[in-house]
């Protein structure tokens, strides 16, 4: 399916004065409308308050022409220069194809071409196969030798005095398979001398796009003056001394970057485009080493796919500039034609320096941005069915693919997604978007649920500002330092260690931490100052994974440091806000219980006036709201001494109740009857309202669930939820 109308901006921030640029395409024959709506509930369910997008005029509001702009996904790597290869020479490279079923087309995994010479080198379910052509005639050779998916082959195509030849060797020996091959014909004797393009992992179209990509990892393609002699198997390091090598592109150099270095005497230094993943294992890697730095040649793979997707690239529309004074908060650019809509969100900061209310809004761009077009395992004809009904956004990665599919989806060769760029359109970003099956409540995730929260806090008139991880971890604490306290919204799952660093010193320094949410500062993603738009995530052993890295790769491409877990990184969750992820369901919630820490003198005003529900004994609140039906549910976190809630933490209330469908995270369980602290599994099921103090004034409240800002509005925002948080804030923002 096709999108009609879509959009996206270079930012997802800016501040008063600075400028985004809008981006559209537009599949209509006629203009489409623009103008600008402050989003403040971006939750569609008839029970909830409903959606409120407040129209702002703007001035570059109007109508603008429609085009459709191309989505140039597929990564590929590309030279050019000189080379110098006379009458006979080599190309050398080991190769590992992934995604070899029969239906699939033939997969480039070279092409070179020169004045009136090319040769392009391919793959498919059968085997490897060469074409060369001089001067107009074609010579084609196939080895018949069908490969094994994620194995490793040798290719060797030999151009001597009237001759081409191809050989497939593999490296590794598979029982029962007939991988090995050659071909040999008669080429036309020509000079392939002068201007030459490489091409990696694709080839070009009759546009000069990039086409019949490649899946799967290619290591130290090599040019060769000559033949090579001696072993079949061949050592570019021994060659270089040779003198014969023409061209040798090292991928084991400049990993975190785009480069492509050739140490040949051609110098055909080039790049990758679309961000294939590198720091991957090579044929060469024997597990001896962990860390791709420490032996660079070992992990000297680059691993391709035809959906990569850095950046679509698209013309901008128009540009939107940040009125001086605007209130800080979520906008939203608002595309309409007819049936056709779509709401391009942006968040508008204070102006840099200032802060205009005590407490800051932490809104996670970050995990947004991880989840970006997440295609999920559910999606049943229901979900379909409310959309329309509630007039919600319609479209999502179920329903279309071409923007990149999420880093919780797999790579059409089944290797697990790890990059997530902001400069492509993200479905699960838009006001109005349903995420998730909820049959008690709406099924909002991140930037529609966190509207739950920051909805209440304008009813309530409870001022603040809205920064974003992004802000955070360009600025780090500096952008803190002028706020009392720190609201996150129900998911703060990704962060650098930028953000980690700066939320932790912002606490040790006396600020007050709200942490309104569940599964937060989980898992750890990186960054490049070049690639600010793009986000890395190594899911290494450990946690709810939506996939496994591969062993050997769990430490970044863009940094270089280990991946995975923050608590594998010695900074479990706890260790901030006193609570992490213990426990996971279906998206459906429960209700919390009070604790005997509820009467306790440090904490007792958290508790006043906190109606409580009727469940037998009157001990109970919170059995509501539009995520999931409670304000206790989905993804759930809990104190834990060992891992870092401070002795000094009182514990407010306990989640109880939950459904069967609920399970012990991983990282908790030692079998399937004994987890790491001597739990039973089943006793880690909850969600524990924490509270704490700290030097100087400071102070976290955390409430150790997802689905607890959907109770914030139940029965028009006067519930046991709202008021204990109301209590919360008025306190931490003084």
């Amino acid at each position: 399916m096709v999108v009609p109308l879509i959009g996206y901006m270079d930012r997802f921030s800016a501040r008063p004065g600075e400028h985004l640029a809008v981006k559209v395409s537009s599949q209509l024959s006629s203009p489409y409308e623009a103008d600008l709506v402050r989003v403040r509930h971006a939750d569609p369910n008839p029970a909830g308050p409903g959606m409120k997008l407040l129209p702002i005029a703007a001035d570059w509001a109007g109508t603008y022409p429609s085009r459709a702009q191309r989505v140039p996904r597929g990564s590929y790597g590309q030279a050019a220069g000189t080379l110098a290869l006379g009458r006979a020479f080599t190309l050398l490279l080991r190769v590992s194809p992934w995604l070899l079923a029969p239906q699939h087309a033939a997969q480039t995994v070279l092409s070179l071409a020169l004045p009136g010479r090319s040769l392009t080198l391919s793959v498919d379910a059968t085997g490897f196969a060469v074409e060369a052509v001089v001067d107009g005639a074609a010579t084609c050779l196939a080895t018949g030798a069908p490969p094994q998916p994620r194995r490793w082959y040798e290719i060797v195509v030999t151009v001597s005095e009237g001759r081409i030849a191809l050989t497939q060797t593999p490296l590794q020996r598979t029982w029962g398979a007939a991988d090995t091959g050659t071909a040999e014909g008669a080429l036309a004797v020509a000079a392939w001398d002068g201007g030459a393009a490489l091409t990696l992992a694709a080839a070009r179209d009759g546009q000069g796009h990039a086409a019949a990509h490649f899946n799967g990892r290619i290591e130290d393609p090599l040019l060769l003056r000559g033949a090579p002699g001696g072993p079949t198997l061949i050592d570019p390091e021994a060659l270089l001394v040779s003198g014969k090598v023409a061209a040798w592109w090292d991928f084991s150099q400049s990993q975190e970057g785009e480069a492509i270095l050739d140490r040949g005497a051609a110098a055909l230094h080039g790049r990758v485009v679309n961000f294939p993943a590198r720091a991957m294992k090579g044929s060469r890697w024997t597990g001896a080493e962990q860390v791709w730095r420490h032996a660079p040649r070992h992990y000297a793979a680059i691993h391709f796919h035809e959906d990569d997707l850095e950046d679509c690239g698209w013309e901008t529309d128009f540009t939107v500039t940040v009125p001086d004074g605007m209130a800080s908060g979520l906008y939203g650019v608002r595309l309409r034609h007819g049936e056709h809509w779509d709401i391009i969100p942006f968040w508008v900061l204070p102006p840099k320096g200032v802060a205009r209310a005590p407490i800051a809004y932490l809104a996670n761009s970050f995990t947004c941005q991880v989840y970006a077009n997440y295609r999920r395992v559910e999606f049943p004809e229901s979900q379909l069915a409310r959309r329309r009904a509630w007039g919600a956004y319609p479209w999502c990665g179920n329903l279309d693919t071409d923007y990149q599919l999420s880093t919780y989806n797999f790579h059409p060769d089944g290797s697990g997604i790890h990059f997530s760029s902001r400069l492509r359109p993200v479905f699960n970003m838009r006001p109005g978007f349903l995420a998730v099956p909820d049959d008690k409540g709406s099924g909002l995730r991140h930037l529609p649920a966190d509207t739950h929260l920051t909805d209440w806090m304008e009813e309530k008139g409870i001022a603040h500002d809205v920064i974003t991880d992004e802000d955070l971890d360009n600025e780090g604490m500096e952008l803190l330092s002028r706020y009392r306290c720190v609201v996150t919204g129900s998911h703060p799952e990704y962060h650098t260690q930028g953000t980690l660093d700066a939320l932790q010193e912002f606490v040790n320094g006396g600020g007050r931490l709200a942490y309104l949410g569940g599964n937060g500062f989980y898992w750890k993603v990186a960054r490049r100052r070049d690639r600010p738009h793009v986000l890395e995530i190594r899911r290494a052993e450990g946690g709810i994974r939506a996939w496994a890295a591969e062993n050997g790769e769990y430490h970044h491409q863009l940094d270089g440091a280990l991946g995975g877990l923050w608590r594998r990184n010695g900074r479990p969750p706890q260790l901030l806000a006193g609570v992490g992820f213990s426990g996971q369901g279906k998206f459906e919630g429960s209700h919390y219980r009070r604790m005997p820490g509820a009467a306790d003198p440090r904490a007792a005003w958290i508790m006043e006036g906190v109606a409580m529900d009727q469940h037998g004994d009157g001990e109970t609140f919170g059995g509501f709201g539009l995520s999931g039906g409670g304000a206790a549910g989905f993804e759930l976190d809990r104190a834990d001494p060992v891992l870092g809630t401070p002795p000094n933490a009182v514990i407010l209330a306990r989640s109880e109740g939950h459904q069967d469908h609920f399970v012990t995270v991983p990282e908790e369980l030692l079998t399937h009857l004994t987890t790491v602290t001597g739990e039973d599994p089943e006793a880690l099921i909850r969600a524990e309202i924490v509270y704490f103090e700290t030097a100087g004034g400071g102070a976290v409240f955390s409430t150790g669930s997802i689905t607890f800002c959907g109770s914030l509005s139940h029965n028009g925002y006067n519930n046991g939820i709202s008021r204990m948080l109301e209590n919360v804030l008025r306190r931490f923002q003084a």
